[in-house]
């Protein structure tokens, strides 16, 4: 892991293996650690580098912009600035919608995106406004992120969240879970995260986005229903859906193996072969 300064953030990233560069971009409440069992089966053949989102994880936020279009903007700076040009960019939930809009302004644009249980939809009825106006009440209130890393930063709460997105995480997947939500940072990060993002304007260009996409579900997806997936894959000209039918929404970490044999051959077709 190595610290970056590209304004505004303290950037902390991962960047390991050689050869052609992908872009790996973890969700909201999470970080570079999300893919731990994925990298070593990628580096091998290309080189990963895997930055931790602005204000979670050990990236140091210098903003409070944490919308998709101001995070989208500082990540193309951070790779203008470092001279990435990853030929695909893979993001687990949020971070598949960040991959998405990171391909329409890149200076140079990946040649592929790939989305682990992409959230790429917005909470249905009452939800939709409900939700976002409580994230954003809660990242407000500066006691709040303390009391809730207090309150939820405990083993059998942090267990009985993980198996609500419908995976089982090993040991060491539920301890470095549990050192994220019990850091207030983190949290009050990732509930900014939540108040500002919005999906609208990327949902209306699915259809314009026009760069080879994988979507990989997880058919037991508990936080993101498989079918967001499968709904966006249909509206992208060359969108293509996978289902995975026995892991959940962290299914990257349960079964990297099973993520990795799908998407390898993939890479090799749209990617690699054109390098």
């Amino acid at each position: 892991m190595r610290r970056i300064d590209c304004a505004p953030h303290q950037w902390c990233v991962l960047d390991q293996g050689e050869g052609p560069t992908l872009l790996l971009l973890h969700g909201a409440g999470g970080s570079t650690h999300s893919w731990r069992n994925l990298v070593p089966l990628l580096t091998p053949h290309y080189r990963v580098v895997a930055p931790d989102l602005p204000g979670q994880g050990f990236t140091k936020a210098g903003s409070r912009r944490f919308s998709l279009e101001a995070m989208a903007g500082d990540m193309a700076a951070l790779c203008q600035a470092e001279g990435w040009r990853p030929v695909a960019i893979i993001g687990h939930s949020a971070g598949a919608a960040l991959a998405l809009r990171l391909s329409e302004i890149l200076l140079t644009p990946p040649r592929a995106v790939v989305g682990v249980n992409a959230a790429l939809g917005n909470f249905e009825g009452t939800a939709g406004w409900l939700f976002p106006l409580i994230a954003k009440m809660l990242a407000l209130n500066p006691f709040i992120p303390p009391m809730a890393a207090r309150l939820f930063g405990v083993e059998d709460r942090v267990r009985r969240l993980i198996g609500s997105t419908g995976s089982d995480l090993d040991e060491a997947g539920l301890r470095q879970y549990l050192t994220l939500i019990s850091d207030h940072v983190h949290v009050d990060g990732t509930l900014a995260m939540m108040a500002q993002w919005r999906l609208d304007a990327l949902q209306r260009r699915l259809p314009a986005i026009d760069l080879p996409a994988l979507l990989i579900a997880g058919a037991k997806d508990g936080t993101v229903p498989a079918r967001i997936s499968r709904e966006a894959a249909a509206r992208m000209p060359l969108g293509e859906y996978v289902e995975l039918p026995r892991l959940g929404h962290l299914a990257h970490e349960e079964n990297a193996a099973a993520v990795t044999a799908i998407l390898l051959p993939w890479l090799e077709k749209h990617v690699t072969s054109e390098t």
